[in-house]
């Protein structure tokens, strides 16, 4: 029988080429690389005793480079094992899950079909983005125009848009010969028994048509432009080309942006997560805005939650796709459901990362308002999965009691057993032991509430009986002592947290790298002190001497009618300076941070600079709120508030975790330095 060239694409889809091949072969450890997909082998068609059989997951091909074989799934199984067509597609379909279509006479016609039904759907799309450009799109061109987007990228995604009038698009297409039994099956009409005359399903919509791997349109989403709509953004219904839990938005754009990130270095070498990792956002309009600001390796589901069918899409672009959320409760609980999807589908090197944005905030609002620059801080902290697992089952609630804690325990135990590989499960399970440990170690504001490892022991200077915590405690009258050792205890459970937290030094002779980024982009591209004028002369250091070094700056600038670097730099080494600007460029030509140096193009440097200012004010805010805790966690402990004590502990912690995840964090942004005729150093 025949199969359908859509099936076909199926079956590659679902099954990665390397299970297919890893069968027959044993990969070699030294130039495989299995987190990009990328697998290296002995070839089985001819003997040889060095590597040079090569296949590629995300091409779903394999060649030697000794003897020439290439081919796909089928082709491997046809040649190597001498299986026929028919067969080939049944064992790898049996690999997928996925039963053999029966028997059809008509496959041969209906593949025509289908075939026609891709011409239709580019007729559709053409139609749209001609209404664009004409009178009646008046009113759709200003709405793009407002979301910020250039007319280059309207024209690379196909944007058009869908007239009010019920018939437009019926009528553009039976007047080129497409009956409406086809309309019907592309989607473009609603009908029914109850529905006399069928009609556009798309009115008075911006229109965003959704293409295949291969870039054919299949689809549209439509985005109403008045604001009584039933529907604020409508999909095409489910048909022959287009079924929704199986594609994401941009897939195709995005696929070839990742390949010319790793082509141009961007990739890390293997071991780290990938530099070149797909980014998966909420909407169509994220995916634009995003893409406009230069992150084209962007996708979207296509209004639903993710599916199962869709992670595997992901991972079929890089093996840690990040998942970004808007930041909030509804993208927090939209990322936890994302958590229990891939876990069960975990193997080793193959995982993914979460980004959650400020809350309030969609992509599209913080590349318009704050630029590429605060998306990028956005990706760089983004957290592993292991962290919103822990965050779903420890950050909220009061875990005071042994039996709250075992129940913690038991949820934990619950979502790593779903993983299904077994050596993920294990080291899950060994994480998830060891932060338990920790937490129940710090968790409490005195010695009975630390945890399981700590009942029965003594509190700081207090003993066995007084011990009991601050609920408790309230019962029974505790005596001086008992108090005096529940505070002690909770300030020294303070005080390891702060032993443990990014500190810096305002009297150290080297200044915290970020500072020194910020002042030294200033000095090699004095243009900054007019276009940040604001952010530039608020700045607060911990370096007293790169504080009265950009004083200085800030002064020089002000009073020159131009803004020269060289005579900027020669005032300041006049004026005593010397010394601790020849150390802040060691500093940064040590991190390699080349965009604060004098060669790199103004745009580059002006990027740098903002990134840099975002995570300096992201830190001071994070140090503030760390003081205003420690105080309020000193008064729970004198108003005897255990409660409100062990909760102000938690976010304590979460506070300290983001400073230190900061603490190393460059101000570079991944892939950037176009203008300057170079890519991000590593």
């Amino acid at each position: 029988m025949r199969f359908s060239d859509g099936f076909l694409d199926d079956l590659r889809e679902r099954v990665p080429i390397s299970d297919v091949i890893g069968k027959r072969v044993t990969w070699d450890r030294r130039k495989t690389q299995a987190g990009r997909g990328d697998w290296w082998a002995c070839c089985p068609f001819h003997g040889e005793k060095t590597p040079s059989f090569h296949c590629e997951d995300r091409k779903g091909r394999y060649h030697c480079f000794g003897c020439g074989a290439s081919g796909d799934h089928f082709r491997f199984l046809r040649e190597l094992d001498g299986k026929s067509f028919h067969e080939a597609v049944a064992d790898i379909a049996d690999m997928a899950g996925v039963p053999l279509p029966a028997p059809d006479p008509h496959a041969q016609e209906r593949e025509k079909e289908r075939a026609s039904l891709h011409d239709v759907m580019e007729l559709a799309a053409r139609f749209f983005q001609d209404q664009l450009q004409d009178g009646s799109g008046a009113r759709a061109r200003s709405y793009l125009r407002d979301r910020g987007l250039s007319g280059r990228t309207i024209e690379a995604f196909r944007l058009g848009f869908a007239p009010e009038n019920r018939n437009a698009l019926k009528e553009y297409l039976a007047a080129r010969n497409v009956t409406a039994d086809q309309m019907i099956a592309c989607g473009l009409l609603v009908s029914g028994d109850d529905i006399p005359v069928s009609y556009d399903r798309f009115r008075n919509r911006v229109m965003f048509p959704i293409l295949d791997t291969r870039e054919r349109v299949i689809a549209f989403g439509g985005r109403a432009l008045n604001a009584d709509a039933m529907a604020k953004y409508l999909n095409s219904n489910e048909t022959e080309l287009f079924h929704k839990g199986r594609v994401l938005y941009n897939a195709a754009r995005a696929r070839r942006a990742l390949s010319g990130l790793r082509a141009s270095g961007s990739a890390e070498p293997q071991g780290q997560e990938e530099a070149a990792s797909v980014i998966a956002v909420e909407g169509y309009m994220d995916v634009i805005a995003l893409s406009q600001a230069g992150f084209d390796h962007v996708v979207a589901p296509l209004g639903t939650a993710l599916t199962e069918d869709q992670l595997e899409l992901l991972w079929r672009m890089s093996a840690t796709p990040t998942l970004c959320f808007d930041g909030d409760k509804a993208g927090l609980r939209a990322a936890y459901r994302a958590v229990d999807l891939a876990l069960a589908r975990l193997r080793p090197g193959r995982t993914v990362r979460f980004a959650l944005l400020p809350a309030g905030k969609d992509p599209d609002d913080l590349v318009r308002e704050e630029g590429s620059a605060a998306f990028q801080t956005v990706l760089a902290q983004a957290r592993p999965l292991s962290d919103m697992l822990w965050q779903r089952e420890a950050g909220s609630g009061v875990l005071e009691t042994p039996e709250q804690r075992a129940s913690l325990e038991a949820r934990l135990r619950q979502a790593t057993a779903a993983i299904g590989d077994e050596n993920v499960r294990r080291h899950y399970g060994d994480v998830m032991r060891e932060r338990l440990k920790a937490f129940f170690n710090t968790s409490s504001v005195s010695s009975a509430a630390r945890g399981p490892g700590n009942y029965g022991r003594q509190g700081a200077g207090a003993t066995r009986r007084d011990s009991g915590g601050f609920a408790g405690a309230s019962a029974r009258g505790p005596g001086a002592r008992g108090l005096q050792g529940a505070r002690a205890s909770a300030r020294l459970a303070v005080s390891e947290r702060l032993s443990k937290s990014p500190m810096v030094s305002g009297t150290a002779d080297i200044p915290v790298l970020r500072e020194s980024v910020l002042v030294l982009t200033i000095i090699n591209h004095p243009f900054l002190i007019s276009a940040e004028f604001d952010a530039v002369t608020t700045l607060e250091f911990d370096h007293r001497g790169l504080t009265a070094l950009l004083r200085e700056v800030v002064l020089r600038l002000g009073s020159q009618a131009s803004h020269d670097a060289v005579r900027l730099r020669e005032a300041i080494e006049s004026d005593g300076h010397g010394e601790l600007l020849g150390k802040i460029e060691q500093q940064i030509r040590f991190a390699r941070i080349w965009t604060a140096g004098r060669d790199a193009a103004p745009a580059d440097a002006r990027e740098g600079f903002a990134q840099a200012l975002a995570l300096h004010k992201r830190t001071r805010a994070l140090r503030v709120q760390r003081r205003d805790l420690e105080r309020d966690i000193a008064e729970a402990v004198d108003n005897e508030d255990g409660e409100a004590a062990s909760q102000l502990m938690r976010t304590m912690d979460a506070v300290i975790l983001e400073m230190a995840r900061l603490e190393n964090q460059d101000a570079i942004i991944d892939g950037f330095g176009v203008q300057s005729g170079r890519m991000q150093q590593t």
